[in-house]
């Protein structure tokens, strides 16, 4: 026993999977995430003391520390597993004091897969606890343990009990906030845009689009103008003045991040970014593969680099030649550029191994896993692979003072999207017939439309997600909390998969970015990340970051106190007096959202659910539909004559029948973004354009 080697990891799931990769004279213990961390009842930060941590050791984790230095002083050797990220590195920097391991002892290991080379190879490579790494960490944490225990109570006193503010979690509901105000300011315009349908000689017609008058850019803004442009055109020579074509090819795009994960997760499969975390932390640790045992699938799921090694790569085009042949394979590796400001400390996304094809996995699989990891798989393997072809065509045309452009462009070659189809905005399916330059072409149609323009779109997850990582405001790995954090504290709502700010979301912008402008400010959110990035790397004193933020930021707080008056929120009214005493009911909020109370509480402790109706009937008994949630805060609908009326959908009911089957008609999204009717029964195809 003396000589084994103790290996601790983070989670109990990744201990399995470790253990059955090394032999006998190995013992693998989970410390199950962090051990110690700062007080959750007060400050923990002894700003005196130059901003000294003061940690503890985590609630309910005492005797677990105990009995990991038991373990410890058994061993002959301790190598410290845990993630291969700053957080992982403070774990295992509070480990290494607890057992009270030499300070450059070489007791850390990391690996960006969870297989048996890669752990074998990483045993090899064991070395110190990077002590910059577990100083960006320590700056993060008390950054935001600053700005939260000394603006939460702030929040209490001045607006409602409960809130709560964060350094990046406030930024975020201000960009919400400030994306509805930009709603609410859209003014609607008025525009047309005018197709003429022509032929060739051989009368196979082509759609082509009015795009300038004079050699300017056209742009039409009323009916009468779009009237008298239409006349003209009907009377005027439609002479071909160019024809181009050429071959297009598109590039795939590169291996997952973290952020482009979760942004296609939640495109593609309905995830919300909680989720595809937490699915993709299952991948990682590992699965059972019936004989195969227990194998971790992808590698580390929290990274910014598109990086892949020179092994992946080998494995990628070896295994692209012998299943889609020479043509889908580029002569040398696929290489993609990451981001100024990625740490790449890790790989890219990918399989730990592109031999186990997501079918070959599926039986073993829950169905979010499976899903995710064909998308990981796929995104992977068509990374690697050669472009897409195009054919294009180009087709200037002259009606007299006006101009228009016909565009085709159709697929020749597959390339990578024979796995992986990112988007089909290259097909322009409008065929052009071979023409030559100086040809009058036919009128057959002249098609005017009239159009509005659109205010900009709420955020969806995914819009959201894309935003925060452009602009650099926290890491790809914390989105999900904070966006689990908001909606929790009711400064935002999601609505049809778009963010909603609440009344309360814009009284403590509102108040935060006049008296902590820096605070709320994305520019100084970013610069901080780059600061925390500068301590990684060893060119920043983490407390001289803290230090420089501190004295601005404590000076604003005492300003606040005396300078912001109460802000008074008024219970909305529910419309509806108590059954039980009479008295008002009011919309309040509470761990599980809305719900309706009496005013006369305490005295009257009556509550009702908040069933929103969304405006249609139930299409079996008329009864009104209400917008519901279920137990894990996902949105659907019901009929409000529940339970004498069962009727329930994930989407919204138009209160038709379907005339083909007699189901339910709802309404969905189709690959345009448009809303159409269709029959919620999955065996009936039935489906109608939305009544404008």
């Amino acid at each position: 026993m003396a000589e084994s080697t103790l290996v601790i990891v983070e989670s109990a799931a990744k201990a399995k999977t470790i253990a059955k990769f090394l032999g006998k004279n190995y013992r693998v213990k989970a410390c199950v995430g962090h051990i110690k961390d700062l007080p959750r009842s007060k400050l923990g930060i002894d700003i005196e003391n130059d901003f000294e941590p003061q940690y503890i050791t985590i609630r309910g984790k005492g005797d677990l520390l105990k009995e990991i230095k038991s373990e410890s002083q058994k061993a002959a050797r301790i190598l410290l597993a845990t993630d291969p990220d700053r957080e992982g590195e403070a774990i295992a920097w509070h480990l290494q004091n607890a057992m009270k391991l030499p300070e450059n002892s070489n007791c850390r290991i990391e690996f960006n897969e969870i297989t048996s080379d890669a752990i074998k190879q990483a045993i090899k490579k064991s070395r110190p606890v990077d002590i910059n790494r577990v100083n960006a960490q320590q700056a993060r944490r008390v950054l935001d343990r600053l700005v939260g225990y000394n603006l939460s109570p702030l929040l209490w006193s001045k607006v409602r009990k409960g809130l709560s503010a964060g350094r990046v979690q406030s930024v975020v509901v201000r960009i919400i906030c400030e994306r509805e105000k930009e709603i609410d300011a859209f003014v609607q315009e008025e525009y047309w845009t005018i197709e003429a349908i022509l032929s060739g000689k051989k009368k196979d017609s082509f759609v082509s689009k009015l795009n300038s008058y004079k050699g300017e850019k056209l742009e039409i803004r009323s009916e009468a103008e779009q009237e008298h442009i239409s006349s003209y055109l009907q009377g005027a020579s439609f002479l071909l003045k160019n024809i181009e074509k050429k071959e297009k090819r598109k590039k795939p795009n590169p291996p997952f991040i973290t952020s482009t994960m979760q942004q296609e997760a939640s495109k593609r499969l309905g995830f919300y970014s909680s989720r595809t975390m937490r699915v993709a932390q299952e991948l990682y640790e590992g699965l059972e593969l019936g004989k195969k045992g227990t194998v971790g699938l992808i590698t580390y799921l929290r990274t910014d680099s598109t990086r892949i090694s020179k092994i992946a790569q080998a494995e990628a085009m070896e295994y692209i030649n012998s299943e889609y042949g020479h043509d889908y394979a580029p002569a040398s590796a696929n290489e993609y550029k990451s981001r100024k400001s990625a740490q790449d400390a890790h790989e890219a996304i990918r399989p730990s191994s592109i031999e186990r094809t997501p079918e070959s996995v599926k039986n073993y699989l829950g169905r979010d896993q499976y899903r995710l990891y064909k998308l990981i798989w796929e995104r992977f393997v068509a990374s690697q692979m050669t472009p897409a072809v195009y054919d294009t065509v180009v087709v200037d045309i002259d009606a007299g003072d006006y101009g228009l452009r016909a565009n085709s462009s159709q697929i020749k070659f597959l390339g990578y999207k024979k796995i992986y189809n990112d988007s089909e905005e290259e097909d322009v399916k409008n065929p052009i017939p071979d023409m030559k330059p100086g040809q009058v072409l036919n009128l057959k149609e002249i098609k005017p439309e009239q159009h509005f323009t659109q205010p900009p779109p709420r955020y969806t997850e995914a819009s959201l997600v894309k935003l925060l990582e452009e602009k650099n405001i926290g890491r790809p790995s914390t989105y999900a909390p904070i966006i689990e954090t908001i909606l929790k504290r009711h400064y935002v709502e999601r609505q049809n998969k778009q963010f909603v700010p609440a009344e309360l979301g814009f009284i403590v912008v509102d108040l935060l970015t006049q008296h902590f402008g820096n605070i709320l400010d994305t520019q100084f959110t970013a610069k901080m990340e780059e600061d925390l990035d500068l301590i990684e790397e060893g060119q920043l004193n983490w407390k001289g970051v803290v230090r420089d933020f501190y004295g601005p930021f404590n000076s604003d707080m005492e300003k606040a106190q005396d300078l912001i008056e109460k802000v008074e929120i008024k219970d909305e009214e529910a419309g509806k007096d108590c059954p039980q005493c009479g008295k008002p009911m009011f919309i309040k909020y509470g761990r599980f959202g809305k719900f309706i109370a009496c005013s006369g509480f305490p005295e009257c402790r009556h509550t009702e659910s908040l069933n929103e109706e969304v405006g249609v009937n139930c299409p079996f008994c008329s009864g009104a539909v209400v917008a519901l949630k279920s137990k894990k805060g996902r949105k659907y609908f019901g009929c409000k004559n529940y339970p004498e009326c069962n009727f329930r959908s994930w989407n919204k009911p138009t209160g038709e029948k379907c005339p083909a089957c007699g189901d339910a008609m709802v309404e969905k999204l189709n690959k345009n973004k448009e809303v159409n009717a269709v029959c919620q029964n999955s065996e009936c195809t039935h489906f109608q354009e939305m009544r404008k």
